[in-house]
């Protein structure tokens, strides 16, 4: 039979996994706002302003999830 006799505690650790859980999540949100207003953009321009930019209509949302993925 196995037994404990000694606990380590983590100082801060109560407070850190929230703290990351947080932080994804404004990360996330970020992305999100960077998709959106990549797509919204992207959206106003006309089929001959998308051209010249060398994208269809129909690569608007994958152009934006990359854009916002690497943007900052």
């Amino acid at each position: 039979m196995a037994a404990t006799t000694h606990v380590t505690h983590h100082k801060g650790f109560a407070f850190a996994a929230p703290a990351a859980l947080f932080q994804a999540a404004r990360e996330r949100f970020a992305e999100y706002r960077r998709y959106r207003r990549t797509v919204n953009e992207l959206s106003e321009l006309s089929d001959r302003e998308l051209a010249d930019l060398g994208l269809h209509r129909s690569a608007i949302k994958s152009v934006a999830l990359e854009a916002a993925k690497a943007g900052n």
